[in-house]
């Protein structure tokens, strides 16, 4: 519930974001209701694309058992892992030439294709925005089951209603937390969930791993647990639980899971090192 809470919150209000300046820009634009229409056909359109992946990627994997299942589940999670560490790298890049980058867009794609030009930019905007949001939930939500699913849910609606209002409180006080400080904050737990999703695709290619004739120190590498910390912290209730979804942490870490999350994180932080300092969306 927390991971697919935080995951529909934070695409939501970067999707409302870009929606919010192109709709800013059309109201200057000064041709009345015209744009409007292009702008929502876009968003509306945007959506339907991003739902089309989603039935996509859920017939694939129903479609799909055994180890051909298993393969596709373990990709599609190290993908979505992979498409979080990206999109905050995006939102360093660009965070501050946001709005001036779409403007610039809107402005040629109108003088260039008129309203069908701002049409198929709000249509990127927000299946882009809606595609990854998808990625994302299914590979967060790969191990569960029954009830799970429900409280899963449950949690992107809730996600859904908390980014409408943090749009709202944004846009109406910075007494309390900035664009710079959200934006800042979301992508430091963007990252983390990214850590648990690549844990995720990694224990199901263990498993495969395991069941193939392979040499024993990759069975000792896959298999084995380093350590058992199940005493002090378990990962299958509790605090460990929570942790185990929002960091990737386990109480019996194999080898490969290890060498995986320290590589991922020096990775992460020598990559984004050089690009702090544009951290800073531009939303007026």
């Amino acid at each position: 519930m927390n991971q697919s809470m935080f995951i529909v919150w934070r695409e939501s209000v970067e999707a409302l974001l870009v929606i919010g300046i192109l709709q800013a820009w059309v109201s200057q634009q000064g041709r009345g209701n015209g744009l409007v229409r292009y702008l929502w056909t876009g968003v509306v359109l945007g959506l339907l694309l991003s739902g089309l992946l989603a039935v996509l990627i859920l017939f694939a994997g129903q479609a799909m058992s055994g180890a051909a299942s298993e393969w596709f589940q373990a990709a599609l999670a190290l993908v979505a892992s992979l498409l979080m560490v990206q999109m905050v790298g995006w939102m360093h890049r660009h965070g501050r030439t946001l709005k001036h980058d779409l403007h610039r867009h809107a402005d040629g794609h109108l003088a260039r294709r008129g309203g069908l030009g701002l049409l198929l930019l709000a249509m990127l905007a927000v299946s882009r925005e809606g595609s990854e949001t998808v990625v994302f939930l299914y590979g967060a939500g790969l191990r569960l089951q029954g009830q799970q699913l429900g409280l899963f849910a449950v949690g992107s609606a809730l996600g859904l209603v908390l980014a409408v209002l943090t749009i709202v409180a944004l846009h109406g006080s910075r007494r309390f937390i900035s664009w710079q400080r959200f934006f800042g904050i979301s992508e430091v737990i963007l990252l983390m969930l990214g850590a648990a999703l690549l844990v995720s695709g990694i224990e199901r290619i263990n498993g495969q791993l395991l069941a193939l004739d392979m040499p024993e120190w990759v069975y000792s590498l896959a298999g084995e647990a380093l350590w058992d910390s199940s005493d002090l912290l378990s990962d299958s209730h509790g605090l460990g639980h929570f942790l185990a979804g929002v960091v990737g942490y386990r109480a019996t870490p194999s080898g490969i899971i290890l060498v995986a999350g320290i590589g991922y994180w020096l990775a992460v932080s020598r990559w984004l090192r050089p690009q702090a300092a544009g951290n800073l969306p531009c939303a007026n």
